[in-house]
């Protein structure tokens, strides 16, 4: 029985595995995060399981991290998320293929561009994931040594988005006709030149590219901070959300749904997916165990730099088995800071141990039974802590496995996961709304053709 409360499902697969000791682990693929043979198996795997959709993250420059920490890395080589997902859409049919692109480091026209020719490419299956890139080391990537500043950073990102989407409205759906008798390629009443003159950014347009499939790509956001909710409430249509407990869950959901009301949103047409670290288990015994030893893997130097990372701020020379001292303001990303001094605080946890689970990974982990995992999943999806989840695999091709083969036919048991995929893009699969195109109404082309 299908029941009425679904859950979607997202892949967070660049890295393959946010956890530094992912590519030691017995029987992983070293390799996984570069190998473009092993990718493919990993997407085809996914749309088997009917997973809503592939996510690569992605980084602007290596991590500021001592050669010492840096060579234990599996992460410093990746492949550029458009080239990889356009490879991608070649092999796969229905699951969505989402990337991260900056509004701080790229130019809008290049955003609406690459994601419009993507949508086209895999048949309406793109989703955007804008970032603000809280990574300071970036900026010299960039000729610049001036990161920019927090509000500074999401006020260019409100406006980017406005850019982006009048972009990928530069054309009306049928606006090239293709009339080989007349010889007229596309009707000009259908054509929009955008002229944008704003605070942080100019851009004429129009976009050289018919509008996307999906009409817009999918809209995705991550981020936990309040221009990062409102931002959200505004804009989004998936949050890749970091929530821990589900008491947190909740109150994120009900925040950022309360705030698409206010401003006239329907709070339907936002999938709130929070991260979830998932180890998989034929007793919850074993689940732990391959968890500890999973966490055995990682080196101390890694987790001290990724922790170091996380708060933008060099803890390495103070006493491992100490507490966190006093962390000052940070102009990287806050929501990450912010959560980590909560956890010391609250834990009374040292230096070292919180080390270890910066190089793990501290958030949310479903650890058991393919039953206790479901147990929990359903327990989030029908307490409206969140509409799913972006999972996140232990070590490939194993976890992901396990999670496929064991986990996915009990959520479908259950009536709360698709056993088939109903539509063909990434919209039908999240049950969002295509957007009507600003520019092109039906009585706008009537009068523009008078």
């Amino acid at each position: 029985m299908t029941r009425s409360r679904q859950l979607h499902l997202g892949a967070f697969m660049r890295p393959v595995s946010i956890h530094t000791g992912a590519w030691r682990y017995p029987g992983a693929w070293p390799d996984a995060n570069f190998n473009l043979a092993h990718i493919k198996r990993l997407a085809q795997t996914l749309e088997a399981a009917k997973f809503d959709a592939f996510f690569m993250a992605d980084h602007l420059a290596v991590l500021n991290m001592p050669i010492d920490a840096l060579k234990r890395s599996h992460t410093v080589t990746s492949f550029e998320p458009f080239t990889l997902l356009s490879a991608l859409a070649m092999v796969t049919e229905r699951i969505g293929l989402v990337a991260t692109a900056s509004t701080t480091y790229e130019e809008p026209y290049h955003i609406a561009r690459r994601f419009a020719s993507l949508d086209h490419l895999s048949a309406g299956r793109a989703g955007w994931n804008i970032v603000t890139t809280g990574n300071p080391e970036t900026s010299h990537n960039f000729g610049s040594d001036q990161h920019l500043a927090h509000e500074t950073r999401y006020a260019r990102a409100r406006e980017f988005y406005d850019v982006v989407t009048g972009l990928w409205d530069s054309w009306d759906d049928d606006a090239f006709v293709r009339d080989v008798d007349a010889g007229i390629y596309f009707d000009p009443a259908k054509l929009h030149v955008l002229n944008h003159k704003g605070p942080s950014l100019s851009v004429r347009g129009p976009l050289n590219i018919a509008r996307p499939v999906q009409g817009w790509p999918v809209i995705v956001q991550a981020g936990a901070s309040e221009p990062g909710r409102q931002l959200a409430a505004e804009t989004a249509e998936v949050i890749f959300g970091s929530e821990q407990t589900l008491a947190g869950g909740k109150a994120f959901y009900a925040d950022v749904k309360g705030r698409m009301r206010a401003i006239g949103r329907d709070p339907d047409h936002l999938k709130i997916l929070p991260a979830a670290f998932v180890v998989v288990g034929d007793t919850v015994e074993e689940a732990q165990a391959k968890r500890a030893h999973l966490d055995s893997l990682v080196h101390y130097d890694s987790g001290i730099r990724s922790l170091s990372i996380m708060l933008d701020y060099d803890v390495s020379g103070f006493d491992p088995d100490g507490p966190l001292p006093e962390i000052p303001e940070s102009n990287a990303s806050k929501s990450s800071r912010d959560r980590t001094i909560e956890l010391a605080r609250r834990d009374n946890l040292s230096i070292r141990q919180l080390a270890a689970k910066a190089g793990s990974f501290a958030g949310l982990a479903f650890v058991g039974t393919p039953k206790t995992i479901a147990d929990e999943m359903e327990t989030w999806l029908e307490e409206r802590a969140s509409d799913g989840f972006n999972m996140m695999f232990p070590w490939l091709p194993g976890g992901l496995d396990d999670f496929a083969t064991q986990v996915i036919p009990e959520l479908q048991r259950r009536g709360i996961f698709r056993k088939e995929y109903e539509g063909t893009t990434l919209r039908d699969h999240l049950g969002l709304p295509r957007p009507a195109n600003r520019f092109f109404t039906d009585r706008q082309v009537d009068e523009a053709a008078e």
